[in-house]
């Protein structure tokens, strides 16, 4: 859409807010919410505002930014989300030079697909969460069910919140594919439908808001927290992906080769698993990721790539010629999808650059092999921590040129400050192990 068009649609349709979205360096959402009479003026001249409390932006002595609406993004949002008639549009981010601002995450992913000339990175997130019940409106760790995958309504009590959750983003334009429960008690996903990048990382932001509003409308709280409860299986934010040239046309479909896949699929996959653990700190970007990437879960831990293998770190679907793609089953849904997608395309395309071939595909169940077979067959591990994984990023070249030097460092800043929190706190664990016996 034409700002021309949005703006003759705000006024047949009523409209009488615009919520101007953007969002800050961890993938939160913010919004400045104007009166619908000054969105011509917003397309025109921006809208200005204070960042210095926007984590990642900048400090008060540089503060001054201009969120200018894209018309493109514009949609309404339907009553089940908000009783007075609103509507949003997702922002570009200008310092006050007038110069796209270098903090702004959309800029980032941006910049990466700008780099690869001309090729479009297609995706498909599964996002997974858990519904827990609430207490006086606070959230507890008791889940609204104690349903199992793909169980059905009789056991499974959140059929009407998915349904609710599907109907509200469909009328949003954005398509969800499938929806059911997953393997944990009260824990559900959310498929959308195969988009470019961009589009992706809009629909990600938005639909993670959608689905926690739909929840509290039940009594509910929605957590994309990747491990929430011990012992239950994680929320993981698995992304299928392929490549498109500018007729559209899959490049990964390798007709004709023994597997399906084009040396293009190929070399991607070499430089995602090349690159892996310098940039797991972006796709894994909170301390309670790494309680998610353990053995026994179906979460990857090791480093591998596999045709039908759940223990892989890449799986490699059925599907063949315009369906072949790739499934990057690491990242979860606490990181921002804008930077997510960014370093994938960033860490795939230096695949391709540089002609990696991946090791050879392991169908072997990696949980039951010892270390000493895993080394023997040349499979390395994921960062076990964040710490971990915030020294490999810190000395990445690869992540910084994507990034920006701005992103980078204030992404390794904010993190090192929460991991450092962490590390200081005592915990129930340690109390019960420790303070009746030592």
């Amino acid at each position: 859409m034409r700002a021309e068009d949005v703006l003759n649609d705000v006024e047949a349709k009523g409209i009488e807010f615009v919520r101007l979205q953007f969002v800050d360096i961890l993938g939160l959402p913010k919004n400045i919410a104007i009166p619908a009479e000054r969105l011509d003026a917003a397309f025109e001249d921006g809208v200005n505002f204070d960042g210095s409390s926007v984590a990642g932006y900048a400090t008060v002595e540089e503060s001054d930014f201009l969120a200018m609406p894209d018309p493109r993004s514009f949609t309404v949002l339907p009553p089940t989300i908000v009783q007075t008639p609103t509507a949003r549009v997702i922002c570009d981010i200008y310092d006050h030079d007038g110069e796209r601002y270098l903090g702004d995450p959309k800029y980032v992913l941006e910049r990466a697909l700008a780099a690869a000339d001309g090729i479009t990175m297609n995706v498909g997130p599964e996002c997974e969460f858990y519904l827990f019940r609430r207490d006086d409106a606070r959230p507890t760790l008791v889940p609204n069910d104690s349903a199992g995958y793909f169980d059905l309504s009789h056991i499974d009590l959140a059929e009407g919140v998915r349904s609710d959750i599907s109907r509200t983003l469909n009328a949003m334009g954005i398509m969800v594919h499938a929806a059911h429960h997953e393997v944990g008690h009260g824990q559900h996903e959310v498929d959308l439908c195969y988009r470019d990048a961009m589009t992706m990382a809009d629909w990600a932001i938005t639909s993670r808001y959608v689905i926690k509003v739909i929840a509290a409308l039940h009594d509910l709280h929605a957590s994309f927290m990747p491990k929430p409860v011990h012992g239950a299986a994680g929320s993981g934010m698995h992304v299928h992906t392929s490549l498109a040239d500018a007729r559209g046309r899959n490049l990964f479909d390798g007709a004709g080769e023994d597997d399906g896949l084009s040396d293009m699929a190929r070399f991607f996959i070499g430089g995602l698993i090349h690159h892996i653990r310098e940039i797991t700190a972006v796709l894994n970007p909170t301390v309670n990721s790494y309680k998610r990437l353990v053995p026994g879960f179906e979460a990857p831990t090791y480093i591998s790539w596999a045709d039908r293998n759940r223990s892989a770190l890449i799986r490699i679907p059925p599907e063949r010629g315009s369906g072949a793609r790739l499934e990057l089953r690491s990242p979860d849904p606490s990181g921002n999808p804008y930077l997510q997608f960014a370093i994938m395309l960033a860490a795939g395309m230096r695949g391709v650059e540089d002609s990696l071939e991946p090791p050879d595909k392991v169908e072997l169940d990696l949980y039951s092999l010892d270390a000493a077979r895993r080394r023997e067959m040349g499979i390395g591990n994921l960062p076990d921590n964040l710490s971990h994984a915030l020294a490999l990023m810190e000395g990445s070249e690869l992540v910084r040129e994507t990034l920006g030097d701005h992103v980078f460092n204030h992404f390794l800043h904010l993190k090192a400050r929460e991991w450092d929190d962490y590390k200081t706190r005592v915990t129930p664990w340690e109390l019960e192990k420790y303070l009746s016996t030592i």
